[in-house]
């Protein structure tokens, strides 16, 4: 038995049939043309493909044996970071206190199936950023291949805590990511029209403001743009699938006129007032409220992101006066999508919104283009004009459009201190990358030594 597995035959089949089976779930049968050099390596072995090592020497070096093994780990991590399974770290609040930042987690690829990468060419384990820098890129765009998705076990699910592509990050300013380029661009765009307005210049388009605020940056600022699988990695719950219909009343999220499935650990932002004296901080330790959440108003008034439990076990506190939930009311306009004065919509009330759904077609208009203008141009590869006599796509006149893709909405469970698709919009389905599956490690950054390990989260599944 032991002769027939070093048989060199019995381990060519063994290569060529996982090749073969790899080669049909990409779905590239150009593929098929490297069963050759499968059978040379294995068989004829005209080639030394193992350059490093020397042809002919059964004991090699420790060098060599040391460089051979490297070669390997650092092909099977690649090949599994990329089909199978990814490693990602929470960085923000943004999904307390379902995930708290410090959390380490694995992500799976199959659960939705894996991207293949548009940028290919990239150094390995770096996602857009050469390790040791900060402005470096680590992939190049020699080569960039078109969105594929390989199969999966399923489709996303509405409340599935999904791991995507940033939508916002097609375009960046190196240093300043957070706000997102485009919320720059908004507020630069503001300030010039504002500014003819105190002068009494005669006022040009938002367009036009908007294209004097792209100029401004890239005159004065390192802008770039990245590839759809080199922007920043997000993770958020899918809170409405593609034709969904969404609204959202006083902070509660209507799902096709139904009140969206109650979330355990989802907070808010509360007004907590005092008698004059401050909480005691370990109680506020005790209920795992972070120090960077601990927002003090003056003497007696914090702000902070509770649960519902915690908002009850504060309530018991002898020096609590009064908890009220931070509202924002229908009508006050917000800085949210789709940023037009048209919808005064915030992050507590808005809607009605129709999530663009792959072979639907929608009419268009000056009222509803705010809606779907970034789909159409950003996400879908389209020219987009408005004239005064309506809105040209590719040089013709539309009053309808057909969605070419589905699209997402993902809001995080910290619902007043999550940057979701209510400050960007959609998440197209070329940017899902894949699903939370489970915590593997924990840290408080709070603490200090072993007391930083959260034991109660490690290999914590995500719900």
């Amino acid at each position: 038995m032991k002769e027939f597995l070093k048989n060199k035959w019995f381990k060519f089949s063994l290569a060529a049939l996982t090749y073969l089976l790899m080669t049909i779930w990409i779905g590239n049968f150009w593929l098929v043309l490297g069963l050759p050099i499968l059978f040379d390596v294995y068989i004829s072995k005209k080639v030394h493909w193992a350059f490093w090592k020397k042809r002919g020497v059964k004991k090699q070096g420790f060098i060599v044996e040391w460089v051979d093994a490297l070669i390997f780990a650092v092909v099977a991590a690649t090949l599994i970071r990329m089909f199978f399974i990814e490693a990602y770290t929470i960085p923000t609040s943004s999904m307390e206190k379902s995930m708290l930042v410090g959390d380490y987690l694995f992500v799976s690829k199959l659960s939705y199936g894996p991207k293949v990468p548009n940028t290919p060419l990239s150094f390995p384990f770096a996602h857009h950023t050469m390790p040791g820098t900060q402005s470096t890129k680590s992939y190049s765009e020699l080569i960039q291949w078109p969105y594929h998705r390989l199969a999966g076990f399923g489709e996303v699910e509405r409340n599935d805590v999904v791991v995507f592509n940033f939508p916002a990050g097609d375009t960046i300013w190196v240093g300043h990511e957070n706000p997102d380029y485009h919320s720059y661009i908004r507020r630069y765009g503001q300030e010039f029209k504002a500014d003819d307005m105190s002068k009494g210049r005669l006022l040009q388009s938002d367009e036009a403001y908007k294209n004097m605020a792209r100029k401004f940056m890239k005159q004065r600022y390192d802008i770039r743009s990245r590839p759809v699988d080199k922007r920043e990695n997000y993770i958020k719950r899918c809170v409405g699938l593609p034709g969904d219909t969404l609204i959202s009343k006083d902070g509660q999220l209507f799902v096709n006129g139904k009140a969206q499935a109650a979330i355990e650990d989802m907070q808010y932002n509360y007004i907590v007032k005092t008698d004059g004296s401050s909480i005691n901080p370990r109680k506020l330790d005790e209920l795992g409220i972070a120090l960077a959440d601990r927002g003090k108003r003056g003497s007696s008034e914090y702000e902070m992101p509770l649960t519902q439990e915690k908002v009850e076990a504060l309530k018991k506190l002898n020096n609590i006066v009064s908890i009220t939930r931070v509202l924002y009311p229908v009508g006050m306009y917000e800085e949210v999508f789709p940023f037009n004065r048209d919808y005064s919509w915030n992050r507590d009330n808005f809607g009605p919104l129709v999530l663009p759904k792959k072979g639907v077609t929608v009419s268009l208009d000056k009222k509803t283009l705010p809606l779907y203008e970034r789909v159409i141009r950003a996400y879908e590869g389209n020219e987009l004009a408005v004239k005064s006599d309506g809105i040209y796509i590719n040089g013709k006149l539309a009053n309808s459009y057909t969605f070419k893709m589905d699209y997402y909405w993902m809001m995080g469970d910290n619902r007043h201190m999550s940057a979701d698709s209510r400050y960007w919009g959609y998440v197209p389905e070329d940017h899902i990358v894949g699903k939370a599956s489970f915590v593997w490690l924990s840290l408080d950054k709070d603490k200090s030594f072993l007391s930083k390990i959260r034991w109660n989260r490690i290999l914590k599944g995500i719900e």
